[in-house]
Parts: C-alpha cells; sequence; structure tokens
C-alpha cells in the first residue's frame, strides 16, 4: 500500500511519478521534473488514468502507481520468470512481441510472463545455444537486442495464429501429487519455487511443500544443501554440482528407479553453487522439468 499522493504533494515520491510520466511522453510542462503535484503534473496523472481505463481522480494511489510502474518496465530492467502471481508489464510485453517476431509463438502480447511465454522463451534461448531455463536474464536480452533489427517495428502479434506449444506436463501436475520437503534454508528455498513453478503451470498442480501425509503421493523429493551423509535409510541420492546441470532429468529417473518400489529421493545441492536468486531459479526450473519427466515415464518405473 502506498499513501495516496494528491494534487498539491512534494517530494521525491511526486519527482518519481513526474520521472515515469516523461517516460511516457507526458508534457509535464516547463517546469518538469520539479517535485510539485501541480499543473500539468495533475494533468498528465490525469490523462494516463484515462488511457488506462483507471479511475480519474488525478490521485495517485495504488493502482495508478501500480499501472504506472508496469508501464514504464524496460527489457532488461530486472530478472523475468515463470512464477505465481505472474510477473507482468510492459517489459514482458516487449519481450512477447520480440519472440512472436522472431517466430516464437507466446500468443498475444498481455504482458502478463505466464506459462507459454516461458515456453517461447525457452525455445529461443535453446535456439541460440543458450540454457533453455526460461529465465530472462542479462544474456537472453542482450541476445534479444543483438536481433533488434529483426524484431524492432514488427507486428508484435502476427504469429498469435501459429499453434502456441503445450507448457511442461500440466495434466500430470494436476492428476499426481507431489511432496517437497526441505531439509536446510537453501533445500525450503528451492521446494518453494518448484511448487510455485508448479502452480504458475498448472493452477490446479498438486504439489505440497513440507507435507508428506498426503495419499497416493506419486513422488517425495527431500532437497538441501550438504546433507548428502546426513539422511539415513536406502533412500537414493543425487548431489547437483552445477546449475547449469541438464542431466538433471535422466539423473532423477534413475535414482527414482534405483531401490525397487522407492519414489523418494534426496536431492543435495553444493551449497555455494546457489547463492542468489537467478541461480536457485534455475535449479528450481531444472527440478520442475525432471519431475514432469518422471511423472511422464511412471508407469515404467513402478
Amino acid at each position: 500500500m502506498i499513501e495516496p499522493i494528491k494534487r498539491g504533494a512534494r517530494g521525491p515520491a511526486v519527482e518519481d511519478i513526474q520521472k515515469r510520466l516523461l517516460m511516457l511522453g507526458y508534457d509535464l510542462g516547463p517546469t518538469g521534473i520539479d517535485g510539485v503535484f501541480l499543473g500539468a503534473t495533475w494533468d498528465a496523472v490525469h490523462a494516463f488514468q484515462s488511457e488506462r481505463a483507471l479511475a480519474e481522480d488525478g490521485v495517485v494511489g495504488n493502482e495508478t502507481w501500480s499501472s504506472l510502474v508496469d508501464a514504464t518496465f524496460r527489457l532488461g530492467d530486472r530478472l523475468l520468470y515463470l512464477k505465481f502471481p505472474y510477473f507482468h508489464g510492459q517489459d514482458v510485453r516487449l519481450l512477447q512481441g520480440a519472440m512472436n517476431a522472431l517466430g516464437f509463438a507466446c500468443g498475444n502480447p498481455d504482458g502478463i510472463f505466464g506459462a507459454f511465454t516461458e515456453r517461447a522463451v525457452r525455445e529461443f534461448q535453446s535456439n541460440i545455444a543458450q540454457p533453455g531455463d526460461g529465465i530472462v536474464g542479462a544474456e537472453t536480452v542482450r541476445a534479444i537486442e543483438r536481433l533488434r533489427h529483426v524484431w524492432h517495428d514488427k507486428d508484435p502479434s502476427a504469429p498469435v495464429a501459429l499453434k502456441v506449444a503445450p507448457a511442461r506436463a500440466a495434466d500430470l501436475l494436476a492428476r499426481r501429487p507431489v511432496a517437497l520437503l526441505g531439509l536446510d534454508e537453501i533445500g525450503n528455498d528451492v521446494a518453494a519455487r518448484v511448487a510455485n513453478l508448479a502452480i504458475a503451470t498448472e493452477p490446479s498442480a498438486v504439489v505440497a511443500v513440507d507435507d508428506d501425509s498426503m495419499s497416493d503421493v506419486a513422488m517425495i523429493i527431500r532437497l538441501g544443501s550438504g546433507i548428502a551423509t546426513q539422511v539415513g535409510g536406502a533412500c537414493p541420492r543425487l548431489v547437483v554440482e552445477s546449475v547449469e546441470d541438464s542431466a538433471l532429468e535422466p539423473r532423477l529417473l534413475t535414482a527414482l528407479s534405483a531401490v525397487e518400489g522407492s519414489r523418494e529421493v534426496v536431492i543435495d545441492f553444493v551449497p555455494e553453487l546457489l547463492g542468489d536468486d537467478a541461480a536457485r531459479q534455475r535449479v528450481a526450473v531444472r527440478m520442475l522439468d525432471a519431475v514432469c519427466s518422471a511423472l511422464s515415464r511412471e508407469g515404467e518405473m513402478w
């Protein structure tokens, strides 16, 4: 929640609003960015609200502020990836238009980074020999910018009629419960990210975090860092030593098949690999892909 900013207000918050209005091409008059919410600034806010179908009261409350922020995000301002609630904004809309124009269909550019947008990004990344993780970071943004001459000024919705590729095994996520159990802070964080990704892919996904009491659970995955010697029993263990571990899917399948009748596995991450948001999200993407792959081959293993 923000304190509503009304006509006559002054200060840094007003300057921030003025900067965003200027970015969007609104005329603030001769005074420009002066930190005073009067005259041309109030008119610009009112015009912005009118164009965005917002309440035309000239007050910058939560809805108007959120819309201003969304409208002024530039591609590369933040890390974009599939999560719920979805990322949304002008940077996502620009990304979608670029993907469509480059031939990686993600549907109508609506400014919402959903499952089909992630799928398009992953196909684009694989096409340019980048890790196909669907995470739009600095390297992917640079690749898109290098191709600006191809997609700039093109119809951003041109290939909307093309068939949009399915996103993961959404039907399996909805039908087969999976339990994710964190064994430490890193494990808890990755487990929560995998569950969030599953819900962002398929809202009816049945993925529980820190709860292995579900009936008819398809698999139980325990996640942590440096814990391979701390968990007893005959549970298979899989040590992940690289964020870019492209072999994670077959290795998870092997681990789940190693002990007859077992649907439980321990994933042990090398701690220093997961020190930032991008690395943890990248591992979560790999994990969910591996889970979906295992679910799709469930009949072959058990």
